[in-house]
């Protein structure tokens, strides 16, 4: 019954991703906690000097071998109306020993303001980098090993052997970000767009034809609406889509000053037809914590036993001794 599990779960992972039409790319609830894979005009989108972020995920722990995918990001703002930055993201999943790994250098032009004091700003942005997917063959079973009476036998011959086991494609991206600086507003709005594999690298793993990467499109977009002195709400919402697969998120949350150095973070978001998740996070200083578990509620979730995924999050910002007030409010966290 366990191997009959894997089987019908495994069968079902390759049905959703054939319907989906190429959605390879990973995903991440605490998004914005990622820029590089949200949108390259956010590096550097943050009061100090530099960005240390790193991110891990674990999604469908129930299952054998889950999807797990660490990131990591350094950013810089710099002085002369540019940003820079570079990450790293690794993805393993399955029994087939898939990995997909990305690195990427970000730099994000920041010259454009308008409004009183320039407070309003827009922002472009543009990363290149190399993105490689393999498999070990190894770990692969085929239908034509299994025999009716006596089951899987390793040493029986396939017909079915990949003749490609790993890729290597240059990538690139860019991106635009508008967003409101001017301080001790009510409310304060953001909002960007941006465009992953604008150069539709070839898909090396699909040999029936020279197909290529589709190009994935997101859109987000917020409001931190000051409330109090010590406390402010935002809501905010994602939409990104590869091929014919969609993503479709929004969500809130709630920042609420403790100390003159420690605020707390709740809130939660929603991937439509997909998940609940709620957030807790914590910032102190420098550093901010956060937290999250995408409760599944599509059909999905029913057949992988109710799996669920995991994340958790760390950044770290190397401030200026001195804040300058218009950036008191660069981007919202979320």
């Amino acid at each position: 019954m366990k191997y009959f599990y894997r089987l019908s779960l495994s069968l079902l992972l390759l049905t959703v991703c054939k319907g989906l039409v190429a959605q390879i790319d990973p995903h991440f609830t605490q998004y914005y906690v990622y820029p590089s894979w949200l949108n390259p005009a956010l590096t550097g989108a943050f009061d100090g000097d530099y960005r240390i972020s790193g991110i891990y995920r674990n999604q469908w722990g129930n299952v054998s071998a889950p999807f797990s995918t660490p990131g990591i990001s350094v950013d810089f703002a710099g002085n002369k109306n540019l940003n820079y930055g570079v990450s790293a993201l690794n993805q393993t999943a399955g029994n087939g020993g898939y990995r997909y790994l990305t690195a990427y250098g970000s730099l994000a032009y920041t010259g454009v303001r308008f409004g009183a004091n320039g407070n309003q700003r827009v922002v472009f942005g543009m990363q290149a980098g190399l993105i490689n997917r393999r498999f070990d063959r190894s770990k692969f079973t085929f239908g034509d090993q299994y025999n009716p009476t006596t089951g899987y036998n390793p040493s029986n011959p396939t017909m079915d052997i990949p003749t490609i086991n790993q890729s290597m494609v240059l990538d690139i991206g860019a991106g635009v970000l508008y967003y409101d600086a001017q301080p001790g507003k009510k409310a304060n709005f953001y909002g960007g767009f941006s465009v992953a594999h604008l150069n539709q690298p070839e898909d090396a793993f699909v040999q029936s034809a020279k197909e290529k990467l589709p190009m994935r499109f997101t859109g987000h977009a917020g409001v931190r609406l000051l409330v109090s002195d010590v406390l402010s709400i935002t809501p905010n919402v994602m939409y990104a889509r590869q091929g014919t697969a969609e993503e479709k998120m929004v969500g809130a949350y709630a920042q609420l000053r403790a100390t003159e150095n420690t605020e707390l973070l709740l809130g939660a978001n929603m991937r439509l037809n997909d998940a609940i998740s709620p957030y807790v996070g914590f910032y102190h200083k420098n550093m901010v914590l956060g937290v999250s578990y995408d409760i599944t509620t599509s059909d999905l979730g029913k057949i992988a036993r109710s799996a669920s995924s995991f994340e958790i999050s760390l950044s770290f910002i190397g401030r200026r001794s001195v804040s300058t007030p218009e950036q008191n409010f660069i981007c919202p966290r979320l």
